[in-house]
C-alpha cells in the first residue's frame, strides 16, 4: 500500500509495510510475559484470528530469559577505573585561528 501526495518539491510517496507475524509475536513478548495477553496483542497488531496467532506463537522458538555476565580476572581482586577530565578548549575573545 502506497500513499502519495504533492508537495512544493514534487510528488512524495510513503511505503507502508504491515508487520509480519514474527514481528508481532516479538513485540507482544516484549510487552508481557502472559501467553494469552501475547496472543491478544499479536492478533490485534495483525488483524488475524486469535487461533491462528496462538498456533504460530506456540510453534515459535521460546524466548531466552537468561542473561549471562562473565567476569575476567581473579576473584577477590579490585578493578580499577580511571576517569580523566579533558578541559574544553576555550578561545579568548577577539582572537581567531586561521
Amino acid at each position: 500500500m502506497t500513499a502519495s501526495w504533492n508537495t512544493k518539491y514534487g510528488p512524495r510517496r510513503v511505503r507502508h509495510d504491515p508487520p509480519t507475524l514474527d514481528e508481532a509475536i516479538f513485540a507482544a513478548r516484549g510487552l508481557t510475559d502472559d501467553l494469552e495477553q501475547q496472543v491478544e496483542i499479536a492478533a490485534g497488531l495483525m488483524d488475524l484470528p486469535v487461533d491462528q496467532v496462538r498456533t504460530a506463537l506456540e510453534n515459535a522458538a521460546p524466548e531466552r530469559k537468561a542473561v549471562t555476565i562473565a567476569f575476567t580476572g581473579r576473584a577477590g581482586t579490585h578493578r580499577a577505573v580511571v576517569v580523566e577530565r579533558k578541559p574544553s578548549r576555550r578561545l579568548a575573545p577577539g582572537r581567531r585561528f586561521g
